[in-house]
């Protein structure tokens, strides 16, 4: 990559070189003609396809991505803009290569070729998008290249873009132009003053027929539009005078109607603002009931809250209230089965109770049987062993007792 990239540099010189002192010597306008113009295109082609990437190739080995880098000028230059978009409207070119041609040609008649290219290389975060590493264009031999297109800008071009086939040329490098001698100069001295008479010629011929036919259809025109004109202030100033005798007429006999017309409107203007006035009135008393309306809603709105606060009050008493009862629900469930409890505890005891009574009323009953038969004994026992009434007395009395 090295080796063509110092190739293409060398030749690049050379082309250069070539086209500037034969330019100059020329002394003309250049055209598309031109042998070493012609060459300095295919050789710019050749140092701007070096390296590029995903390279499309058709059967004549020409890249088709070339007008891609190309493209990224108007985005960095808006001066740019206007060659791209001319080169995006030609109609003949129908391949990115062609566009990418058309391009170069048109960057070079406006004498800004190095001067695009120098901002193009000063972007190789862009360009790498297109180029490899290795490329001329990202690597110093480019600027080196940009930096002798700045000579170029001493040479006049008029290029023909529009109907030149760019599309399917052939770019060929033709060496045999930097190799030849003295005789060769001399002969292609006298061919290029060949050339330059016979391009003078062209061009004046090509001029002044331009200029004619120029010339000849600004006549037509003018005498067209002078005829034209003529004609139309003919029938404006007829037009002119029948409308100002109508408008006379019309004025005439529209005047009383216009009066009359102007004082109808006068009281309806008079009605109009009493109407007004009654219209303002009533929307002053509609404002005021407004206010009234709104603050009756304020009012209402707050008794609304307070109630809702009162509500919620209430609704938590009801709350505490339900808890209650449900609490008191469950104590007297609890002491309903205590009251049962207990009922059937005292119906025991008093089972007990009355078998308890029984049982002392048998026993007080057997206590009164053997008392009686105590005292019996007791009387009839005393009787028998003492005979002393108080003793018998005080005995009876301990026994009764």
């Amino acid at each position: 990559m090295a080796m063509e990239r110092a190739n293409l540099l060398n030749m690049a010189k050379l082309s250069i070189k070539g086209l500037i002192e034969s330019a100059l010597s020329f002394g003309r306008t250049l055209d598309s003609d031109y042998p070493p113009l012609q060459q300095f295109f295919v050789v710019m082609e050749h140092c701007l396809k070096h390296g590029l990437k995903g390279k499309d190739k058709s059967f004549l080995g020409f890249n088709k991505s070339l007008w891609g880098p190309l493209e990224l000028v108007e985005k960095l230059c808006p001066e740019a803009a206007e060659i791209s978009a001319s080169v995006r409207d030609l109609p003949g070119l129908k391949t990115p290569l062609g566009r990418a041609r058309a391009w170069l040609r048109l960057a070079l008649m406006q004498k800004r070729l190095a001067d695009y290219l120098r901002l193009l290389i000063t972007r190789k975060d862009l360009l790498s998008d297109f180029y490899e590493n290795s490329a001329l264009m990202l690597e110093e031999e480019g600027a080196v290249i940009v930096g002798l297109l700045v000579g170029l800008n001493v040479i006049d071009a008029n290029l023909c873009v529009k109907g030149e086939d760019l599309d399917s040329q052939v770019g060929v490098i033709d060496f045999s132009m930097y190799l030849k001698n003295d005789i060769d100069d001399y002969r292609s001295e006298e061919r290029n003053s060949q050339i330059a008479s016979i391009l003078d010629q062209k061009n004046y011929l090509a001029i002044a027929k331009n200029n004619i036919i120029k010339l000849q259809e600004e006549n037509q025109q003018l005498r067209s539009e002078n005829s034209l004109i003529l004609l139309k202030t003919q029938q404006h100033l007829e037009l002119t005078q029948g409308d100002v005798s109508v408008e006379r007429d019309t004025y005439k006999q529209s005047r009383q109607g216009l009066d009359e017309m102007y004082n109808e409107v006068r009281r309806q203007l008079k009605e109009e603002c009493q109407l007004r006035q009654d219209v303002e009135n009533e929307l002053v008393v509609q404002v005021s009931m407004k206010q009234e309306m709104e603050l009756a809603m304020k009012l209402l709105e707050k008794d609304i809250h307070e109630k809702q606060d009162t509500l919620i009050g209430l609704r938590q008493q009801l709350d505490e209230v339900k808890a209650i009862n449900v609490e008191m629900y469950q104590k007297m469930q609890s002491s309903d089965e205590e009251m049962k409890k207990k009922n059937d505890v005292i119906s025991r005891l008093e089972e007990k109770t009355n078998q308890i009574t029984a049982t002392m009323k048998q026993l007080e009953q057997s206590d009164k049987d053997l008392l009686s038969q105590t005292r019996t004994l007791a009387m009839s026992f005393v009787k028998c062993a003492s005979t002393d009434t108080e003793h018998q007395y005080k005995l009876v009395k301990d026994i009764s007792f």
